[in-house]
């Protein structure tokens, strides 16, 4: 009789420890798996495209460069009071291409023909603070520059800016 009590207890605790096993892998059976398989995945996701993140940075950094290079921002950057034309002119030709070295070597990552037009959009602007300042009397103040400029902008229907920034964009949609 003890013998066989014995034998049912150790079967009762050897079901109960099964059963409680079986509970405890279905539920942490998904997670198990992907821990395991994680490795493989993220391997096989950083091979498809390495340099992903580079262009995707490169691309951002372009961005900050436009919104950076648009003569409404250079002159809510860079104007101060009491600056005449010529000095405002240089602090902005001078952050320009500041701003331009600081990015060049982001074309090893964009789309060749978006580079070239950012390139003829920061020529351009260089050219339109030119031109503006040329127009403008030698005793002109920064001002006078920021306004004539502005008023240039304003009178083109869509902003080469905001174009480039949408060149920007659909060139990282065809990334993904």
């Amino acid at each position: 009789m003890n013998l066989q009590y014995l034998v049912e207890q150790v079967l009762i605790l050897v079901a109960g420890g099964v059963i409680t096993v079986l509970i405890a892998w279905h539920f942490i059976k998904n997670d198990i798996q992907k821990y395991l398989n994680l490795p493989a995945a993220k391997t096989v996701k950083e091979n498809d495209n390495p340099l992903l993140p580079l262009r995707l940075q490169a691309h951002e950094r372009l961005i900050i460069f436009i919104e950076r290079l648009n003569p409404s921002n250079l002159f809510i950057r860079l104007n101060e009071q009491g600056l005449s034309a010529k000095e405002l002119q240089y602090i902005i030709l001078h952050e320009i291409r500041s701003e331009y070295q600081h990015n060049v070597s982001q074309q090893l990552y964009i789309n060749s023909a978006s580079w070239n037009i950012m390139l003829k959009l920061k020529e351009d602007t260089i050219a339109l603070i030119n031109n503006a300042m040329a127009g403008l009397p030698a005793e002109a103040s920064g001002t006078d520059l920021s306004k004539k400029v502005l008023e240039h902008l304003s009178e083109i229907e869509e902003s080469p800016y905001t174009l480039m920034l949408e060149v920007i964009k659909q060139d990282i949609h065809q990334l993904f």
